[in-house]
This record gives structure tokens, C-alpha cells and sequence, in this order.
């Protein structure tokens, strides 16, 4: 997707790291950048937009659900795994895990996740 028009930050930089952008993950120097990406460039700026929707309405009507501690315990499993740099193991976090059921988040440690 782009507008056609050169960028100093290219559509794809901005694509790939939207999301980052709409949860506030990423330094103010990059975030400065994709705003006037945005008032340059209006196909990101309208998936910006669109992105932008989904995730207040899906926080409005998904926002106060609990979530399974086994799945809880999986993903900071894999976000553990993520900023250590190994490997992350190819399965599915949403799957119900046998391996952690029992399992619990006590004085701070995190399971690991089991490796098929």
C-alpha cells in the first residue's frame, strides 16, 4: 500500500510497525516520524485509522474478559523466550496446554514454555 509519493519513512516501514505505533511500544523519534508519514500519506493514514477502530472496539467489548492462566503463562512464556533471542518453539499459544496446567506465576518466574 502506498500513495505513490516518496517518503522519508516508507509505507512498508510503516505497515510493519503499526501496531507498535497504536499500542505505544516504539521510541518518540519513531513515533514523530510515522505521524508525519501519516499527514503525507493518506492510504496509511486511513489503515491507521481503520487499525485504530478495530482495537477500541475490540477493548470495549473484549476489555474485561479474564484470561486463562495457562495462556497467560504461555505467552510471557514466549515473550521471555523473544527478548532472551532463542528460538521460539512453532506452536500455537491459543491451544490449551496440558503442560502448564497447575502451573502459576509465583515470585515473579515464568514457566517455560514446553518444546514439542
Amino acid at each position: 500500500m502506498s500513495c505513490g509519493e516518496p517518503h522519508e519513512t516508507d509505507c512498508s516501514e510503516v505497515l510493519d510497525h503499526l501496531y507498535e505505533f497504536l499500542d505505544r511500544e516504539m521510541p518518540d523519534s519513531d513515533c514523530t516520524k510515522f505521524e508525519v508519514h501519516f499527514e503525507e500519506c493518506s492510504p496509511c493514514l486511513e489503515k491507521y485509522g481503520l487499525e485504530q477502530a478495530v482495537k477500541k472496539l475490540v477493548k470495549r467489548c473484549c476489555g474485561h474478559d479474564d484470561v486463562p492462566s495457562d495462556l497467560r503463562a504461555k505467552v510471557l512464556g514466549r515473550i521471555d523466550l523473544i527478548r532472551s533471542g532463542q528460538a521460539v518453539p512453532d506452536q500455537d499459544v491459543t491451544v490449551a496446554s496440558t503442560e502448564l496446567s497447575g502451573a502459576e506465576l509465583s515470585g515473579g518466574e515464568r514457566p517455560s514454555v514446553a518444546q514439542e
